[in-house]
């Protein structure tokens, strides 16, 4: 999908590129390329001159490759944005996506693999505030921007499922099964946490690549270091979620534990309980000349009562204790 966005009246405006004809009369700020196909690609080399590489958005490229300057001027930065996960059992999880940010000659082109929220974001608020963006360092300052505000929106969300996780871990009685459901629940805002922690470093490293190339302007620099004291102030929060998760998944952990040893217990005290009965049983059958229950009459039903009340005995011993509890 091909986009180009202009400045009329010092807004944004947008306009879905279905042919090449139509690039022809355009004069644009901006140009979004979602999963462009190869057409897409040689409509961008006709038009503006610019040859897209084909790893532009891959994952495993160097650290050195994701924030440099061509000889012609060209200024290739790429930088990940995060997704929140997707409401609904068969929702996405939460992911970081790369984008590629190629500037040349006047005009921003972004190029990624999938719609981002924060791109969305920045496209309502350019339509409704005038004056909002000027030129195309200013979209890129805008996203970044607004990547820190979603990351701090989806923090926020961290807080909230983690109040609700701890109530179910501190207040109800936590059986394996609600275990199950808090380390999975802990498990997923973990990894939120974790992406969100390498999506702020990430935006901080491209915002201090901006500043070091000189590519600002002082009212454009000063926007730049404001965004990078905003996610400093996200790196607290981040690193107290994981101490907050870390003593949740502590506190589940010895549930879990706890009702182990109970069970264990419930064996422990059985086995002791049937020693001395097992005694009892093994003395009546192998010590005597003649066995007590057919010489005597009532030699079973004293046996049988030495045994219960030897089984008796641990039992009260043991709940005098306190240990059945």
């Amino acid at each position: 999908m091909l986009n180009v966005f202009s400045l009329v009246n010092g807004r944004l405006f947008q306009e879905e590129i279905e042919n090449p004809g139509a690039l022809s009369h355009v004069k644009p700020v901006w140009v979004d390329l979602e999963a462009p196909s190869g057409e897409e690609k040689g409509w961008i080399a006709g038009r503006f001159g610019l040859t897209i590489p084909d790893d532009a958005v891959d994952d495993d490229l160097e650290e050195s490759a994701r924030f440099y300057e061509e000889d012609n001027g060209e200024l290739h930065i790429r930088s990940d944005f995060l997704i929140d996960a997707d409401d609904g059992p068969d929702g996405r999880p939460a992911r970081n996506v790369r984008v590629a940010f190629i500037l040349k000659d006047g005009v921003l082109f972004s190029i990624h693999a999938e719609d981002l929220p924060v791109f969305r974001l920045l496209r309502l608020r350019a339509r409704r505030i005038p004056a909002l963006i000027e030129d195309p360092k200013d979209v890129l300052l805008k996203l970044f921007d607004a990547d820190a505000e979603y990351s701090a929106d989806a923090l926020e969300g961290i807080y909230d499922h983690l109040e609700a996780v701890s109530a179910r871990v501190l207040k109800d009685d936590v059986n394996d099964a609600v275990a199950a459901e808090v380390l999975a629940a802990i498990a997923k805002e973990e990894d939120l946490n974790g992406r969100i922690r390498r999506n702020v470093m990430d935006t901080r490293r491209a915002l201090s690549f901006m500043m070091r190339s000189r590519m600002l302007n002082a009212e454009q620099f000063e926007e730049a270091r404001q965004i990078l004291r905003d996610i400093d102030s996200l790196d607290s929060h981040t690193a107290f979620l994981f101490d907050k998760i870390n003593f949740l998944m502590d506190a589940t952990v010895g549930f879990i534990n706890i009702n182990q040893n109970k069970i264990i217990k419930i064996f422990s005290v059985a086995s002791v309980a049937l020693l001395p009965p097992t005694l009892i049983a093994s003395i009546y059958g192998m010590n005597f000349k003649f066995m007590p229950e057919l010489d005597w009459r009532g030699g079973y039903p004293f046996a049988l009562a030495l045994m219960a009340a030897s089984v008796a005995a641990p039992f009260l011993y043991f709940k005098r204790k306190g240990w059945l509890r």
